[in-house]
Parts: structure tokens; sequence; C-alpha cells
């Protein structure tokens, strides 16, 4: 008879239901459902209890999948949940939004025995909603209050994170945010069919009652100087993530009706949380009878696309300039979006953008070949000879990235160093700055990335906050 927690040879893989595309697409709520709980724990059951776990390693937090899955397996939901909790602030979140299908799932000894992985990131949902459900999730009361306060720039999921740790070690702590709402990407960037609003929000609101102060509308080197921050704070966390699109470098890029992704999907989020948003108003950022070529193959341009199909765009097409197996967003995004009909066009390189009194009318693009793999295992792109072809537009959406704002300019920070990219350099494998008491973790440290590394970051960093302080009250005692 086989371990109630080994049942992967006789459980199939199953994951929670998902709407159907004809009625999801009408809509921007979330397409998965919760996992009923007898359905929960029987896909939990399917874990081989490895012993070496491999989706332990795969996942940027560490998370010790197989003791939840185990607990949950067995009934002990409540144990199970302090378990993920214990080494993620955001595991319901995280639950949601990472791609686990390259993270913990893609590294599970299941899959790749053949055997299908266990369903990881849909348990991680399930025990962090439950949570909510049933009151487990309560303020944060530390212990003892600390005589020390942290500020930290930016209310993304890096300063999230660290919030909570930081507040659970008893430090008084003030997010400064320069959006009207707190959540940053998670907020405005992510759409609601990945992330419904709500689910940020309750993060923020339990932050919030725990004694978190949230600045909302200050932006540090406009509203408040960094060096007064850093007078209000005994250490300073900056979180602040990397919001400068980059844009289109082809003739014609700035014609009418090309628009940067992150300006499309903040206007989309907003107009979903009730705002009044003039661009969508207008049209310039509504999709809606359009024919929309977004231009990108990561993530946010997967937000894109399926953004563009529920406003009610005539057509959707993907512009990629690798093929499908060489993209650098989750395969079950691109699997979602061309069950809603996006149209992939994959090995095309943008060229040009035609445009007819101003407005944008087509994208020149070009057919591409991919190299073999380099010594990074990145294949290098060539263009096809007499391949060019026009892919009709009177919307392009750049999903092409982002970079690093000028913090140093900002901040008026000559000696905060910065690497050629603008993200801000930390010691080693520390996220201490060249400044002191000035600590950096998340997007603006590393790069655009996942949300799951920043949380990581975020933690780290407030561990690493706490280490410090000690030590200077140590040094002065």
């Amino acid at each position: 008879m086989l371990h109630r927690n080994q049942k992967f040879p006789e459980i199939v893989r199953r994951t929670p239901p998902k709407t159907p595309a004809d009625s999801r697409v009408r809509d921007f709520n979330e397409i998965y459902a919760d996992f009923a709980a007898s359905n929960g724990a029987t896909q939990s059951s399917r874990c081989a209890q490895c012993g070496v776990p491999f989706c332990q390693s795969g996942c940027p937090l560490e998370n010790a999948i197989p003791d939840w899955l185990k607990l949950a397996a067995e009934g002990r939901l409540e144990e199970a949940w302090r378990a993920s909790e214990a080494t993620s602030a955001l595991p319901e979140i995280c639950g949601r939004i990472c791609p686990q299908d390259r993270l913990c799932e893609g590294a599970c000894t299941l899959e790749r025995a053949g055997w299908e992985t266990v369903t990881i990131g849909s348990v991680e949902r399930w025990l962090g909603d439950m949570a909510f459900k049933e009151g487990w999730i309560e303020p944060i009361r530390p212990v003892r209050e600390r005589d020390a306060s942290i500020g930290i720039v930016g209310s993304g999921p890096a300063g999230l994170a660290a919030a909570d740790r930081l507040r659970g070690l008893g430090y008084a702590v003030t997010i400064y945010e320069r959006q009207d709402r707190a959540g940053g990407l998670l907020m405005y960037g992510i759409p609601g069919f990945k992330l419904e609003k709500p689910v940020v929000q309750r993060r923020i609101d339990r932050l919030i009652e725990s004694g978190v102060s949230f600045e909302l509308g200050v932006e540090i080197g406009r509203d408040l100087s960094f060096e007064a921050l850093r007078s209000r704070h005994q250490a300073v966390l900056l979180a602040a993530g990397v919001y400068a699109a980059r844009r289109l470098a082809v003739p014609g890029c700035g014609t009418n009706g090309v628009v940067p992704a992150l300006a499309y999907l903040t206007a989309s989020n907003r107009k979903g949380l009730g705002d009044a948003v003039p661009e969508f108003e207008s049209g310039a950022l509504d999709a809606r009878g359009r024919t929309v070529v977004v231009i990108g193959g990561g993530d946010t341009a997967m937000d894109c696309v399926r953004t563009a199909v529920r406003q009610g765009a005539a057509s959707v097409t993907c512009l990629y300039r690798r093929d499908r197996d060489n993209m650098p967003g989750s395969a079950r995004e691109v699997a979602n979006a061309e069950e809603e009909g996006v149209v992939f066009d994959w090995l095309a390189s943008p060229k040009a953008v035609h445009d007819a009194e101003g407005r944008v009318t087509a994208v020149r693009a070009i057919r591409t070949a991919l190299s073999d793999p380099g010594p990074d295992g990145r294949r290098s792109i060539r263009e096809m000879a007499d391949s060019a072809y026009d892919c009709s537009a009177d919307m392009v959406i750049e999903a092409l990235g982002f970079e690093a704002e000028d913090l140093k300019a900002q901040f008026k920070t000559p000696d905060l160093a910065v690497r050629d990219d603008g993200t801000v350099w930390s010691a080693g494998a520390t996220r201490a700055t060249t400044l002191e008491g000035v600590f950096v973790a998340g997007d603006i440290s590393r790069g655009a990335s996942l949300v799951v590394w920043a949380v990581r970051e975020g933690q780290d960093a407030a561990a690493e906050i706490h280490a410090w302080l000690g030590a200077r009250q140590q040094v002065a005692a």
C-alpha cells in the first residue's frame, strides 16, 4: 500500500478548474479557481518526498515545499500554511504569478522522471487563500519594539516583503510610494486575470494593521530629498523597481499609436480600479476594435496581449524574434494567450513602423533564424535575406523590458554606486550599497526580474538591516 504522501503512481496530476477561454476573455477576473480542500490534499499527496528536493533548490525563496505538501496531504492545513509562510512573505501571490514551470515545478523530480510535476503553485495559492479565509493571518505583533526605524523606498514586492520581516522584528517601518496606491508592479503592472487587486490590497492592509506606515504620492528626490529621508530613519532600503521602458529604435517608432507596455497596463489596471484615465477614455491606451501588435516575448508581452483581447481588440498578434522554445515568458501564459485567440508570429524582428497621416498602419518585420547555443546556452539571432514583410497594425505595444531610472541624479547622491545599466550596486552577496545604512533589493538591484526574486531580496535585506543595526548598537555600547 502506498504511503499517503507518495501517491504519484496512482493519482494523476490535476490543476484547479480554469475558466473556459470564451468566457474568461469577457472580464479581468482571475482565470484559475482554488482547489477544493479534498483536491488540494490529494494533489499534495503526489509529492515523492525526495531525499534531495530539487523543487526547493529551484525556488528562489528556497521554500520547504516537500514539508508543506506533506502536511497538506495529511490534512494539517494550518501547519502547512505556517511552513509556507516561514520562508515567504507573499506566498499566495507567488503561487499565482510565479512561472512555476521554469522554477519549482520545472525542477520537480517527478517531472524529470516522466510522472508529471506536482501542482506546487496551485497548492501554495490554495493554502494562502485559506489562511486569510480562516483567520490564520493576523496583524504582526512583535515580541518587542525596537528603538529604530527603517524607511523603504517603493511598495512593490521587495518593499512589502522587507516591511513584513522588519515589522516582525519590532522595527518601525515607513514605506514611501510615489503612486497613489501601494503595491507597485503588483497593483499597476500585473493584470487582474493573473492577480486580482484585492489579493494585493489585503496584504497591504495587514501591514497597515501591523503598524507599518505608508506615505503615498511621495517621490523621493521631488517631494522629499534623499538626505531628509536618511535623517528620518536609522536605515533605508531602496526597493524602487525599474520603470524606464526600453523603446523601439527603428524608423517610425515615434508614430502615434506606438505605446509602451507599462503605460498601457497601468491604464488598464487603473480603469479596473475605477479611476478616471483620460488616455484610456480618449482611446490612446484602449485596444477596443484595434489591430494590435505586441512586440516582445516576456511575461509583460503576455500580459499585454491578453489585456488587449479582453479590451475587445479586433485582432492581437505577438511579434517575437526567437521561437517558442527560446522565449523568456512562461509557457503557461503563452498557452493561455493562444487559447484566448492571440496569434504568435515567431522568428520575426521589427525593422520599421509604417504610418499614414501620422498614425501607425503596419510594422515592417523581417524573418530571423537562430544560431546554435553559445557558451551561455543563449542562441543569437540572424536576419534572413529577402524576408521582409508587413504586419498590419493600428496599435503597437512595446514590451521590450525595463531599465533603471537615474537614481543618482534623482536622489542627488553622487556617492551611490550604480552599474552601467543604472541598477544600484551592492557589495558582494550583501544588500549593502556604498552609502552607510542604505541597502537595496529587488529589480533596482538585479534588473527587471521575477516577483519571487524581489521577495527573496526584500527578506534578505530585512535580515541584513537587522544585523547591521544590532552591530551598531553593540559598538555604541
